[in-house]
């Protein structure tokens, strides 16, 4: 048995010694450094054999999609001390590294494995050499870095490292045989070792560097997109009549909608009047419609006859080939518990199996819902929210109102409210707030409520004293443009369809 302090006696000058031409190097430590095979590379690259175990979970987490992995960065300690640990900044600051990473990781691919603990359970490190007459090892030995063998200080006071040699040596090789052969416990990421080494020397041109900042500026708002969250081309809405006879502002109002519905549940295009909020909400309709999905639309009913013609084989319907399927209620119909609404019967319908409602003129649901009367019935904001929406299927609200507020903005939390069921936990935990919803909207109509007993009420003055999280919830659920907006970012023409 031999101790060495690290300081006077190093195991890294041990190790140039104890290591033969094919010894069997088997390392239990909680990180690898390539650092550490630079020092040791005469020795290791005449080995016959490498075997790693990182002793606590490393490059076992789920793998990145395809298209974010090349701009991935290693988040554990252990991970990122491939390339280097704190303790080794002077050996990268001697822009050494991507000869050292392409070395290093060649010599991995011709003779080295890495597993990795999967388990909760602690493994203590040890390095063994086998060689052809005798077996070491090196106890305890928490990293394979240089700090660890002795070439760096580090930040420790004392670094006792023990040598035992056989007998005592065989069972430290045979408990690592033991777990190295156990799939309970490990796996085998020596690919992801040398993909994370390959990284340090790859060539980037610019715009990957460009990409590759991007990303981790903005990672946390990508993690949430899937592709759920984005229209699917696949099922040919843009291949429809409707989706021709849209204006370029009006294809991408359709395409932010579906967005929104999908990551929100809800969106009001409050759009101004003749901006062709129908055609937007007509392509979007196609678009569920596509997908299978049951679509209501509910409308004044001085509206129904404009909402009818589009999905009825009429000479005056431009759109008679998308051959839509869509039913179309009157808001009063909410009321209702018997009889025929345009060839409904409302006493059979199955209100709870719309997985889009559609809402035109959505204002006139900005009071919110009360029960009233001696028999506690429900207004027609709660029969809308009770029966549609919280029954049955999951389902989203499109609304559309060129007024969505009139002089209270609960007048617009309201409407929102209709997407998330009236639960504001089912949406604050999508938005990027610090306050619930309702908070959010109260703070707001507090701040609107002093404005507007000031002298000098200029909007730009109302704007400055709201708060960062309402625009926020605005920018997320809503879409609202004037045309004043439209003619200076489209240029479009702005007829009526």
């Amino acid at each position: 048995m031999e101790v060495f302090d690290n300081i006077n006696k190093t195991v890294k000058d041990d190790l140039t010694v104890t290591i033969e031409k094919d010894s069997r190097l088997s390392i239990a430590a909680a990180c690898f450094s390539i650092y550490a095979y630079q020092v040791l590379k005469k020795q290791l690259d005449g080995v016959g054999e490498l075997r790693f175990i990182f002793t606590s979970p490393a490059f076992v987490t789920e793998k990145a999609p395809k298209e974010k992995r090349e701009f991935y960065i290693p988040q554990l300690n252990r991970e990122r001390s491939l390339y280097g640990t704190e303790f080794e900044v002077k050996l990268r600051n001697e822009l050494s590294q991507k000869a050292v990473a392409r070395e290093c990781a060649d010599w991995i691919r011709k003779k080295a494995r890495f597993m990795s603990n999967i388990t909760n359970e602690n493994m203590n490190g040890f390095l063994n050499v086998a060689t052809e007459k005798e077996r070491f090892t090196y106890m305890p030995m928490n990293g394979f870095t240089t700090v660890d063998i002795g070439c760096e200080r580090g930040n420790n006071a004392y670094n006792m490292i023990t040598r035992l040699e056989t007998p005592a040596s065989d069972q430290f090789l045979a408990l690592f045989d033991q777990v190295w052969n156990d799939t309970k416990r490990l796996r085998d990421v020596t690919n992801d070792v040398i993909d994370s080494i390959t990284a340090a020397y790859k060539e980037n041109p610019a715009d990957f560097l460009y990409f590759f900042t991007l990303y981790n500026i903005f990672s946390e708002f990508l993690e949430d997109i899937t592709e759920d969250n984005l229209p699917n081309e696949a099922t040919g809405f843009k291949e429809s009549c409707i989706w021709n006879e849209l204006y370029s502002f009006q294809k991408d109002a359709a395409l932010a909608i579906i967005s929104k519905l999908e990551q929100y549940n809800g969106c009001i295009l409050a759009d101004s009047v003749g901006l062709g909020k129908t055609f937007s909400a007509l392509a979007v309709i196609k678009y569920y419609e596509n997908r299978n999905r049951n679509v209501l639309v509910l409308c004044p009913k001085k509206l129904s006859d404009n909402w009818r013609t589009f999905r009825e084989n009429y000479k005056n319907n431009p759109i008679a080939k998308d051959r839509l399927r869509y039913d179309v209620l009157f808001h009063t119909d909410l009321m209702r518990e018997h009889g025929l609404s345009g060839g409904i019967d409302l006493d059979k319908i199955n209100w709870e199996n719309y997985d889009l409602v559609v809402i035109d003129e959505s204002h006139n649901f900005r009071n919110g819902g009360e029960v009233y009367g001696e028999d506690r019935k429900e207004n027609r904001y709660l029969r809308l929210l009770n029966r549609v929406i919280r029954g049955g299927v999951k389902t989203k609200v499109l609304m559309l109102s060129a007024t969505p507020v009139n002089n209270r903005f609960t007048d617009l939390r309201n409407q929102l409210r209709l997407a998330y069921e009236g639960d504001q936990t089912l949406i604050n935990k999508k938005l990027n707030v610090s306050k619930p919803i309702d908070e959010i909207f109260k703070n707001a109509q507090t701040v609107f409520n002093k404005w507007s007993k000031q002298d000098d009420r200029k909007s730009e003055n109302l704007l400055k004293q709201l708060d960062f999280d309402f625009f926020e919830v605005l920018d997320s659920v809503t879409i609202a443009r004037s045309r004043k907006h439209i003619q200076k970012y489209y240029g479009s023409p702005l007829k009526t369809h």
